[in-house]
């Protein structure tokens, strides 16, 4: 079966077709500039047999963008898909796991909206557009919140009023859930270790976004993110942890406007606030920068990125207990060999041992490169998260098929 799944932007939406259950891609390409027009036209690149293409043409919707990677693909009839899978960022109490997608499921989307008001919104748009236009091709929500839903009640409950998280479903919701289960399952197979009993910690540390995933017997029991992407470790961007005292004296300050703190905690820290040049780790880690009071500061950004990291770490692994291995992936886990050395030197007391030959030279993945006295493995391993949610939408498709049979 072709399973066309989708990645919704605020501004973008990338596609990829994949044969399943091999798991080969067959097409795949990126919308860019989708909504209102800009100074450059909107474009679509698109990949399938080898052929890279462009085509500049209007959309002014994330439906519209769905309708041209549809007449791109039907071109081809062996493209054609027999399925769509959509990720979703937020899930809320809602959803807990991937959703054949129907009038009704449409309908209770609304609920969950506003929980990430960036994303969910045109991946919504795009499902009813999908749904009008070709009402028989079977579609299925992934949710990045999912695989967190088996956090238990004690580690996802915030010190708030009871009526006061009811009614405002304030809870830990965490993401990255299909990063963090795709690089687990991965893992589990790379060791020869039955999903049910395998213990880790998953690294999901990207150029953007990145958090920690506790994982006891194949399911995760805490992530560094919280009710939002905000929460848990230093990024590109994003503060991470913060005094909430902190948060009320910046609102004093920005005289009552959510908006502008809002935006300075997601938009204007982390790495870039502290750095105050770039947002991306790689850049303070490769700095040649020959002012004194610069390179400290520099130094200081990389110390405060990989402390928050080394913290947390430490944490999961006590949460987790009998961890059988620490996995790296995404774009700085998987690339950056310095981050990955920072954070488990020094680590033996935790049964962390990284052979720094190894870590420095990674020629492919998965790649274990810990110790041979390692208690732990440490290894990097590549994310695909496109992968996932079409792994996610032929498991939802063939339980649907079963129950019918029933």
């Amino acid at each position: 079966m072709n399973i066309l799944v989708f990645n919704c932007g605020s501004s973008s939406l990338k596609y990829r077709l994949l044969d399943m259950p091999k798991g080969v891609e067959r097409a795949g390409g990126e919308a860019q500039r989708v909504g209102p027009p800009t100074a450059k036209p909107s474009v679509i690149f698109h990949h399938a047999r080898g052929k890279k293409e462009s085509f500049e043409t209007p959309m002014r919707s994330h439906g519209e963008a769905f309708v041209e990677v549809m007449k791109l693909l039907h071109r081809d009839a062996d493209l054609t898909p027999g399925a769509v899978g959509h990720r979703l960022v937020h899930g809320g109490t809602l959803f807990s796991e991937p959703t054949v997608v129907d009038a009704n499921v449409l309908s209770r989307l609304e609920q969950v909206r506003d929980m990430a008001p960036l994303h969910n919104p045109p991946a919504m748009a795009l499902m009813q557009a999908c749904h009008e236009r070709f009402p028989d091709l079977p579609q299925v929500a992934v949710f990045d919140t999912a695989f967190h839903a088996t956090i238990p009640a004690h580690a996802r409950t915030y010190a708030l009023p009871l009526r006061l998280r009811q009614e405002l479903g304030i809870r830990k919701y965490g993401f990255h859930g299909t990063s963090h289960q795709f690089v687990m399952e991965e893992a589990a197979a790379f060791l020869g270790t039955p999903l049910e009993l395998f213990n880790a910690v998953s690294c999901h540390l990207g150029s953007g976004g990145a958090s920690l995933c506790a994982i006891r017997n194949g399911q995760s029991v805490d992530n560094t993110m919280g009710y939002s992407p905000l929460q848990g470790l230093v990024m590109s961007t994003r503060c991470g942890d913060l005094d909430p005292a902190l948060a009320m004296n910046l609102l004093t300050r920005a005289g009552g406007d959510c908006a502008q703190v809002e935006k300075l905690l997601n938009n204007r820290s982390g790495v870039l606030g502290m750095s105050g040049s770039t947002a991306d780790i790689r850049d303070v880690l490769a700095s040649t920068s020959q002012t004194e009071t610069w390179t400290v500061r520099l130094d200081h950004t990389a110390q405060v990125y990989l402390w928050r990291l080394r913290k947390y770490l430490g944490a999961y692994l006590a949460v987790v207990g009998n961890a059988r291995a620490v996995i790296f992936t995404d774009t700085i886990g998987e690339t950056v060999p310095a981050v990955r050395w920072g954070l488990c030197s020094g680590m033996e007391a935790f049964g962390l041992k990284m052979d720094a030959g190894l870590n420095a030279k990674v020629a492919s993945l998965p790649a274990d490169v810990a110790a041979d006295d390692s208690r732990i493995r440490i290894l990097v391993v590549q994310t695909n998260e496109e992968l996932a949610i079409a792994r996610r939408t032929y498991g939802a498709l063939q339980t649907q098929v079963v129950k019918a049979e029933d």
